[in-house]
């Protein structure tokens, strides 16, 4: 049986984990241009090299391409996918040098007689697993059409889960007791002061433990092993699908390697020139404009609510969803909650673990209902609001889900996995302010400017400050791209993590881009939208899109069922 103690550190360990995981779903320092703003090129490809302002020229020369011996996955109810590892140059400075290990599973082709080639994924982060991603997502992750066609193609960027990974202390258990002892966000000065003094203790430690990989993990040369283990299958060009961080990966690619583009799904893109952020000193979670996204699209899970009226959404029985939200805000700052859970322990809930908890749940709409109850429940039980009368709360509150039992449904109080992978391309490819001591005011700022989402998304890459390593062949522009291949651009009109705003911006910077609007909410269409889906699956067989075109969500929030957020939310968070 675990103390409510232990209960506690583990649920705040799982914010401040997903906090760092999240960035993301994003987030490099400044590359090499030749004539007419191209990627300059030397025998081989281009890389930079990170010096601040000004960048040098390193060149990625060709390197031994891998062989791949596919065979059977470790695990229950993989018997459909195949895994294998490959070999990669550590340093593509050093092509015959030290090599990297990566991990990869693939899911055949169900139609081998009809079979295109392969299809590369990227599930975002950075740090996301794309084999267990894979795995867990299976044939639900495209039509049908793209499973007879295509071998589906998951691994593990450098740096993360099966590709020598990035690991910040001597084991699994040593680094779960240090997390647990952060919140998802400090909140008052002296909170503030004292995470700074940790993530120092972090950075030193994972510089200590894993510097030699976090050294070499960008995302430019996540993309050259991309193009390696392109060549190992036999393929002449590239077939890719990258989702959130994933579309910095398809634009450095295209960057690096434009003449070798079949297809890219580039969905829920980034601000590829924010991420860099070359030159800026900004703060890399204002850069990203998460706050700004989870902002808006909070406001349409209060409009929703409030549309749908109490008996299709307890917080509107409890009064004007957004100020029981503001309420409950202001009650658990002032005093955290203690909440039973099924096993019979207990969580402790304050305010920076539930704004944390909110920013996950509007990934997906699908969820917004257990969001709700969610949020409802914290509200009584702080005291932020009256107890509605007995009749309505029985009809809004009484038959459904315990509050202790909705925050296992959302992973809330379960493990995490390591944040080292999180951090490795994030710390070698972003630019950032460079004085730690910067921060509170700055995340200050932008918590004035987007209340409660900015305190929590401010923070972001923090511990990037405290890691003194460099990836001298990161790329970070140009990134006006060359690649003749048509490319199809996705964008969610709601989505917190990469905005609808960052989609055309994006598009624009491809000669021949066209543009998919999901008119709906949360990160990514993932399990979202058919017509998104058929979409998507005539471009990468056909290579057929049409520019303009839009989509409508298979589910409208608060017109259906709940789904758990455990079973809704499958992309790593970014």
């Amino acid at each position: 049986m675990t103390s409510r103690s232990m209960t506690t550190r583990t649920v705040r360990a799982a914010a401040s984990s997903l906090a760092a995981v999240l960035l993301l779903g994003g987030v490099p320092a400044a590359a090499v241009a030749g004539p007419r703003g191209e990627p300059a090129r030397t025998g081989a490809a281009t890389a930079s090299a990170r010096t601040g302002p000004a960048t040098t020229t390193a060149a990625q020369v060709e390197a031994p391409v891998p062989e791949i011996a596919w065979g059977p996955c470790d695990g229950d109810g993989l018997e459909a996918f195949e895994c294998a590892t490959a070999q990669v140059p550590t340093d593509y400075d050093r092509p015959h040098g030290r090599t990297t290990t990566i991990g990869l599973t693939r899911l055949p082709a169900s139609d081998p007689e009809q079979r295109i080639g392969s299809l590369f994924t990227n599930f975002g982060g950075p740090g996301g697993p794309g084999v267990e991603t894979l795995h867990l997502l299976g044939g639900s992750l495209f039509d049908d059409d793209v499973l007879a066609r295509f071998d589906v193609i998951g691994f593990d960027p450098r740096a993360v889960g099966t590709s020598d990974p990035a690991a910040c202390f001597r084991d699994q258990d040593r680094e779960n007791a240090f997390l647990a002892g952060l919140p998802a966000f400090p909140v008052t000065d002296r909170e503030e002061a004292r995470y700074l003094g940790q993530m120092a203790a972090f950075g030193a430690s994972c510089t200590l433990f894993s510097g030699d990989r976090i050294a070499h993990a960008s995302t430019a040369n996540v993309a050259r092993d991309m193009d390696l283990l392109r060549q190992a299958v036999g393929d002449e060009q590239l077939s890719y699908v990258g989702y959130s961080y994933g579309t910095v990966l398809g634009a450095t690619y295209g960057a690096l390697f434009p003449d070798r583009v079949r297809a890219l799904v580039l969905d829920g893109t980034m601000d590829v020139d924010a991420w860099s952020g070359v030159g800026s000193r900004e703060l890399i979670g204002a850069r990203i404009g998460q706050a700004a996204g989870a902002t808006e699209t909070f406001g349409e899970f209060t409009r929703l609510c409030s549309e749908a009226g109490p008996s299709a959404c307890a917080l509107a029985s409890l009064g004007d969803p957004a100020d029981v939200v503001e309420a409950t805000y202001a009650a658990l700052r002032e005093a955290p909650v203690d909440v039973p859970l099924p096993d019979g322990t207990s969580v402790r809930v304050g305010y920076p673990e539930t704004v944390a908890l909110v920013f996950q749940y509007l990934y997906e709409p699908a969820a917004w209902g257990d969001l709700d109850l969610t949020l409802a429940s914290l509200a009584v039980l702080s005291g932020a609001v009256e107890p509605p009368a007995a009749a309505d709360r029985q009809r809004t509150l009484g038959a459904l889900p315990s509050l202790g039992e909705l925050l296992r449904r959302a992973g809330f109080a379960e493990d995490y996995a390591s944040v080292g992978g999180a951090l490795a391309s994030l710390c070698v490819d972003t630019t950032t302010p460079g004085r730690p001591w910067q921060y509170p005011a700055k995340v200050d700022a932008l918590d004035a400017q987007y209340p409660h989402f900015g305190r929590f998304r401010g923070w972001v890459g923090v511990q990037c400050e405290f890691v003194p390593v460099e990836d001298r062949d990161a790329f970070t522009g140009p990134w006006d791209q060359t690649t003749d291949a048509p490319v199809l651009v996705v964008g969610t009109r709601f989505d917190p993590a990469t905005p609808y705003g960052f989609t055309q911006p994006y598009a624009d910077r491809w000669p021949d881009a066209r543009v998919l609007t999901v008119e709906g909410w949360g990160h990514t269409i993932i399990g979202k939208s058919a017509c998104a889906d058929d979409a998507v699956a005539r471009y990468l067989v056909d290579l057929d899109a049409t520019d303009g075109a839009t989509c409508e969500q298979d589910v409208v929030p608060f017109q259906g069922p709940s789904v758990p957020l455990g079973e809704a939310l499958r992309l790593p968070v970014v």
